[in-house]
């Protein structure tokens, strides 16, 4: 299941056209602020796939019924461009447990790359939700090897996965190797370049966000 913030009007779309816009990517505050905003929109929405239970609780009036979720979140953030998503995901869902890997492209001059995974830590997944959470899905190669290695940490019961941008092609790739996972993605585009980078996409997230690698 894909479900696409932008097929909807809302405040998501100004942020979305914020981020895009090379003018206002000068600003790295607020590309960042931007990001964990719609970290923030993206932990709403899918709280509201949660399971809840009822608790009362007692106000200086009386006691009142209340709804509160009822099952373990785990949000887990790609490393570098998923942390503002995680931290904008954080601030609403506060009570989540945490895990992080650190996944990156090692491109080769043939103009190929495969993904290097070097570091993961992470809670038991055991029956929890577990969110998932990187900037950008182009090819979906990133998000396959991090649901690989988290495999290793148990079995979770429902996966969500939040991107801001999706490439068409990412997101039917990780649709067929994991039809169960919901994919959330802020806006969709259809075309990657032959580096596979997402056009008109919005440019390299992690540069934006925290300044430009030596690394390529």
């Amino acid at each position: 299941m894909v479900i696409n913030l932008s097929e909807q009007n809302s405040i998501a779309g100004q942020f979305i056209a914020e981020l895009r816009d090379v003018e206002i990517q000068h600003d790295r505050l607020r590309f960042r602020t931007n990001v964990q905003r719609l970290g923030k929109i993206f932990a709403y929405e899918i709280s509201k796939t949660f399971a809840y239970r009822i608790e009362e609780r007692e106000t200086p009036l009386g006691v009142a019924s209340v709804s509160v979720p009822s099952e373990r979140v785990i949000i887990a953030s790609i490393l570098r461009a998923g942390l503002p998503l995680h931290e904008g995901m954080l601030d609403f869902i506060d009570y989540a447990e945490n895990a992080f890997i650190s996944a990156y492209r090692k491109h080769h001059k043939d103009g190929t790359f495969e993904i290097n995974l070097e570091y993961a830590t992470c809670p038991n997944l055991d029956g929890s939700i577990l969110i998932l959470t990187d900037a950008m899905l182009a090819t979906g190669s990133s998000f396959h090897a991090a649901l690989k290695i988290l495999q290793d940490y148990g079995t979770p019961k429902s996966i969500h996965i939040a991107t801001i941008i999706g490439s068409s092609d990412g997101i039917n790739y990780i649709s067929r190797l994991y039809p169960k996972v919901k994919i959330w993605v802020g806006a969709q585009d259809e075309e990657l370049t032959a580096k596979s980078f997402i056009v008109p996409g919005l440019g390299d997230a992690g540069d934006l966000l925290y300044g430009e690698k030596l690394q390529e």
